[in-house]
């Protein structure tokens, strides 16, 4: 983290049958790839600095909810898969001279011995703000403030 920067604190979702934090865990370090969103593109660009943590959210499955911690390792850099027409998350309308899509490298922190469930969550009057309980919320990526971030670590 560099110095004078105030670290910021995120949830990015995937589901667990794409990308899990087991993945993760096993890979170490990993490009967050295939963000289709704008506003959660431009989070990532734009915000997102080494040192951040990030809540890791398993979404679309069993039992959605928190499942660990990673941290931003690199600065954003266009996303390769938007080129690759092999690729799913290709794009044929991003160029490599003006690029459309961005991504962020993470890194493996830890995993929650328990996830901390999205209805847990919506239990707690103490997260009534948090973007990832706001009704129609479909953000891959979101903030969290460091208040959320410090209550939601209490769960555990």
């Amino acid at each position: 983290m560099q110095a004078g920067t105030q670290r910021q604190y995120w949830l990015m979702k995937s589901e667990p049958n794409e990308f899990s934090i087991l993945d993760l865990a096993r890979k170490k370090r990993e490009p967050w790839d295939g963000v289709r969103n704008y506003q959660a593109r431009n989070m990532m660009r734009d915000q997102m600095r080494i040192g951040d943590l990030i809540f890791f959210y398993h979404s679309n499955c069993k039992v959605p909810g928190i499942v660990g911690v990673m941290e931003v390792v690199s600065e954003s850099y266009p996303d390769p898969t938007a080129f690759d027409p092999n690729d799913g998350h290709y794009d044929p309308k991003s160029d490599p001279d003006k690029p459309r899509w961005y991504l962020v490298d993470v890194a493996y922190v830890e995993t929650f011995t328990e996830t901390i469930a999205l209805q847990t969550l919506k239990a707690c009057p103490e997260l009534e703000n948090m973007p990832l309980l706001r009704r129609g919320n479909r953000l891959s990526v979101m903030p969290v403030s460091e208040q959320e971030w410090q209550f939601i670590q209490s769960l555990r």
